[in-house]
């Protein structure tokens, strides 16, 4: 780990190349402080694109991420088909230096290639997005076998700071009774919510058993992260993925 990315830990093909930044490195000021890549969040559009820049350059992305506009739904783009401004939440790749990249501060960003390295996907998991399937979807993208999938979980809001509704947990119910032990009561009549569980509930689901991550709280650990539902105003960290020449 570095002071502005953190590396992914699993066993990827060597020209697979992924990250996930932290709050640090950047040029916003608070309380967007300090590498703040979202440009939806109220912060100055100048510090935006000079973080966006400083991204691009310390990370050494062999180019500008492909941004999409997130809107917690299910729509999944292919790289070649990316325009600025398009509404995704999640975007595969089988071509080299595509970067595919997400924003979160609590959602969960969820990393997929497959043991050949011949395919990448970024994938934007909120609760909403993934109770409808958004995961699925992107897995029906691969045009290999769930066995050959490998899977990481990166920063997002943790099981003891995750707190929902009880209509949270019937949706999930819903589709899934295993979804019940990802949710533990509260004396208020709501509940803490797993994401990382039920994220892998999902995965586990579709055939998927090489599932990496999940170790975070963008929550409580607040000189490493955002978390809107933390701070509310704040900034978003970038998770990527993207194919080197081999």
């Amino acid at each position: 780990m570095t002071e502005s990315f953190l590396t992914v830990d699993w066993p990827a093909p060597q020209h697979i190349h992924a990250l996930t930044t932290t709050r640090h490195g950047g040029h916003s000021f608070p309380p967007f402080n300090t590498l703040n890549l979202g440009d939806h969040v109220g912060d100055d559009s100048a510090h935006v694109a000079k973080n966006r820049q400083t991204l691009i350059r310390t990370a050494e992305l062999p180019s500008a991420p492909l941004w999409l506009t997130q809107t917690h739904q299910t729509n999944v783009i292919h790289a070649k088909d990316w325009l600025p401004g398009i509404t995704a939440d999640a975007i595969t790749s089988e071509l080299p230096q595509h970067v595919c990249a997400i924003l979160t501060a609590d959602c969960l960003p969820v990393l997929i290639t497959n043991t050949a390295g011949t395919q990448v996907a970024a994938v934007h998991a909120g609760w909403r997005g993934l109770q409808a399937g958004i995961i699925e979807k992107t897995l029906s993208r691969f045009q290999s076998p769930a066995t050959e999938l490998l899977v990481w979980l990166g920063p997002a809001i943790g099981p003891d700071a995750f707190e929902v509704g009880p209509e949270v947990r019937a949706a999930f119910l819903a589709a899934d009774e295993a979804a019940e032990t990802a949710f533990i009561p509260t004396q208020t009549g709501r509940f803490l919510a797993d994401i990382y569980l039920l994220a892998r509930q999902r995965l586990s689901a579709q055939g998927i058993t090489a599932i990496y991550g999940g170790n975070y709280c963008t929550v409580s650990q607040k000189e490493l992260f955002f978390s809107y539902r933390r701070d509310g105003t704040t900034g978003r960290m970038a998770t990527l993925i993207w194919m080197g020449n081999e």
